[in-house]
């Protein structure tokens, strides 16, 4: 909101705002979509690959800008990066070497991993969770590490899915950005650590909340390049004038608190590429 005051947008002046929040589930992303559809709005601002789907399912004329969307050409939300062609643009969260980045940091931290689990739920991860499965799979073996899927839907499926994987030693968690892992990001946050297993998220928040480390997109500024998309859009451009923006930065976090908990030991290595380290 305070991007869009400073192009001029206030709200009970000459700006109106309808908020809804699915808390990831898909139904209620349907049916958010449906109420915001009827009520005509100029643009419509979402997070997320599922609750993007669930608009441009119902509307391909209501502008709509997104963000934290991590394939929106693989996912058929837009025909080409360069070129949306419809009434759809905005900020992806992903780019192919992310994978890579995850699973060297999890390396580094603990280098007698042998097993990585990353954990999404089908439902609501990119491409059902393909997305980043191939890229895992594809960059697993330069890290010598076996990757494990951790397909999950509700809350009691992510404690038996760290349970049984922290069954066995030698292993580190990929926890995939999706709804549900974002939703219930507390309750993995926890597990990790009664567990005692070392995992590597991709946001800021979740190193905040007590999340190991993170790497990936800063989404306040995903969200503020979002609110200039929006004010271009009032003024006139149209979604597939505004090509899709890949990620610019991406921050790696260290909680050193977590680390201590876990019993583990920072590589100086680690430390010197952090852009933050939380005590």
């Amino acid at each position: 909101m305070d991007q869009l005051q400073k192009q001029g947008w206030t709200v009970g002046g000459n700006l109106s705002i309808d908020y809804r929040w699915a808390a990831g589930d898909k139904e209620r992303m349907d049916a958010f979509a449906t109420e915001l559809i009827a009520l005509q709005p100029d643009v419509i601002f979402t997070r997320s690959t599922p609750a993007t789907a669930s608009l441009l399912k119902q509307t391909r004329t209501i502008p709509v800008v997104f963000t934290v969307v991590s394939d929106p050409v693989g996912e058929g939300l837009v025909a080409s990066l360069a070129r949306p062609g419809g009434n759809a643009t905005g900020f992806t969260n992903a780019e192919s070497s992310l994978t890579g980045k995850w699973l060297g940091l999890l390396k580094e931290v603990i280098p007698s991993a042998s097993r990585i689990g990353f954990m999404f739920d089908p439902k609501t991860a990119p491409g059902g969770g393909h997305y980043y499965t191939q890229l895992i799979e594809t960059a697993a073996p330069s890290f010598a590490v076996l990757p494990t899927a951790m397909p999950v839907h509700i809350p009691a499926d992510i404690e038996n899915a760290i349970e049984q994987f922290a069954r066995q030693p030698n292993g580190g968690l990929l926890v995939l950005p999706d709804a549900t892992t974002n939703l219930h990001r507390q309750l993995i946050i926890t597990l990790a650590a009664r567990y005692r297993v070392p995992a590597v998220y991709a946001f800021r928040y979740l190193a905040a909340d007590g999340g190991l480390m993170s790497y990936g997109v800063n989404v306040v500024e995903l969200f503020r390049n979002a609110a200039n998309y929006v004010d271009r859009i009032l003024k006139g451009t149209k979604p597939a004038e505004l090509p899709i923006q890949l990620p610019e930065k991406f921050e790696f976090v260290i909680n050193l608190k977590t680390a201590k908990t876990l019993g583990l030991t920072i590589p100086p290595g680690v430390f010197a590429i952090a852009d933050e380290v939380i005590e």
